[in-house]
């Protein structure tokens, strides 16, 4: 599937802009503080904040398939130094605490450096041990499916959303033990000259845009690669593109499933990996259900079987590009269907877990983002009820499934509600208060409780 396998220009660039504004607020809240009047510094993190959210909100409407984790992260920082500078001066005027003339922002000289380097530090600290189960994830994979589903973009979001975020740990850890041992050691508070200053206000500036232009070499030059390989797509040519509708087929007799296992895996030459032998696409913008049951039967020669939509979603950021996917159920044996018109294999399906379970990089990574899904719903169902409770107390218990129950099940394999459940449950620390709190947060129903699991 071609499309997977390439990366839109736009998208590439937008992941870098979101990083590059996001430093650009640390250098302009650190360089405000010290131009405007000191007690204005919380006033601009709330500025810049607030511009953060108008961006994540926005990227959230356009349904844009983009990573937006490092731009959660600072304006989170942001409110972090805003609401901590403002409580620490709140006390410092009503007498609860002595602070030195350093951190109050009504006295000279501020160095706003010494409280947004820790805050920021301990914050990305926080959501970088928690990235993949913030909310904000959850409703990203929701909406565009893990990095297998997502190709080759998928892979870039994921492995530079991480790097991005351990840089800025790394990043201001270090800011924060310079600018410390600085003041703790070095610093005389009779009077701050040139060289404090460049400690707290330039060193920060300089050490923050460095890391901005290494960034800038680091997407252009993946740029360059990625278009060298032809996986680069410009607005252009999406453009231009038509509308294209992929299938993807599971046929299945009893607990057996057909694959191909000498398949060419796209990441790395001359490896195989096994994969569905059934899939195709045709050159529209949607497709009915007697047509793709005309499909799949012209492919296996079968024509009796049974089919059963599974889930689909669109691809990436191209609006008229989808994948749908299906269960094609055979009666019998598979002894019964050994010549189908596509070369493959009969397979169990308990060796297919098994290979899933310990050497998944032996399946498609497709195959095993559709394997996570159809596990993830079935044994979420099993183990819980609809408001997050175990069925069986016993947290030992493990449920089981088999393809005859997949085939049986009315589960709906769209619905996303059983995944949010597996993610939000009574497993959870604190379940019982959470429900709670995000009942009267985010609404009564459960439904709806679910939703921002």
């Amino acid at each position: 599937m071609e499309d997977l396998r390439k990366v839109s220009s736009v998208q590439l660039y937008s992941f870098w802009k979101n990083l590059s504004i996001g430093l650009l607020f640390f250098v302009g809240l650190i360089a405000f503080s010290i131009l405007l009047p000191y007690y204005f510094s919380p006033i601009v993190a709330l500025i810049g904040s607030a511009v953060l959210y108008t961006i994540l909100y926005n990227n959230r409407l356009s349904r844009k398939s983009s990573c937006n984790v490092v731009t959660y992260s600072i304006f989170f920082c942001l409110i972090s130094y805003s609401f901590f500078s403002i409580i620490l001066n709140v006390l410092y005027i009503w007498g609860f605490i002595k602070i030195p003339q350093e951190f109050t922002f009504f006295s000279k000289p501020y160095i706003p450096s010494l409280i947004l380097n820790p805050i920021s530090f301990l914050t990305l600290l926080i959501i970088n041990f928690r990235q993949g189960k913030m909310t904000i994830c959850v409703d990203c994979k929701l909406s565009f499916g893990d990095k297998n589903e997502r190709g080759k973009l998928g892979s870039i979001l994921n492995y530079e959303s991480h790097f991005q975020l351990k840089n800025l740990v790394i990043l201001f850890g270090i800011l924060t033990i310079v600018t410390w041992v600085y003041y703790l050691v070095f610093y005389i508070n009779t009077d701050i000259n040139a060289r404090d200053w460049y400690v707290f206000l330039w060193l920060n500036i300089i050490a923050v845009i460095l890391d901005e232009i290494y960034f800038i070499f680091r997407y252009y030059n993946l740029y360059l690669d990625l278009k060298e390989n032809n996986e680069i797509i410009t607005p252009e040519e999406l453009r231009d593109m038509t509308a294209k509708t992929y299938l993807r087929f599971y046929v299945i007799c009893g607990e057996y499933v057909y694959v191909n296992n000498k398949i060419a895996d796209p990441k790395t030459p001359y490896r195989q990996v096994i994969d569905t032998p059934f899939f195709t696409k045709r050159t529209v913008n949607g497709i009915t259900i007697p047509e793709v049951n005309n499909v799949i039967k012209k492919m296996t020669g079968i024509y009796d079987g049974d089919l059963r939509f599974f889930f689909g979603r669109k691809i990436q950021d191209m609006d008229r590009h989808s994948l749908l996917r299906y269960f094609y159920y055979l009666d019998g044996k598979p002894e019964d269907h050994l010549e189908l018109n596509v070369q493959g294999i009969w397979m169990h399906f308990d060796e297919i877990k098994k290979i899933y379970s310990y050497n998944p990089g032996n399946l498609a990574q497709i195959f095993v983002s559709d394997l996570t899904r159809l596990a993830t719903i079935v044994l979420t169902q099993k183990t819980f009820d609809e408001k997050g409770f175990r069925k069986n107390k016993l947290k030992s218990y493990r449920p089981t499934f088999t393809l005859k129950e997949i085939k049986e099940s009315d589960i709906d394999f769209q619905d996303d509600k059983w995944i949010r459940i597996s993610l939000f449950n009574s497993d959870t620390k604190l379940y019982r208060l959470k429900r709670w709190l995000r009942t009267i947060t985010g609404g009564t129903n459960d439904k709806k409780l679910n939703q921002w699991g």
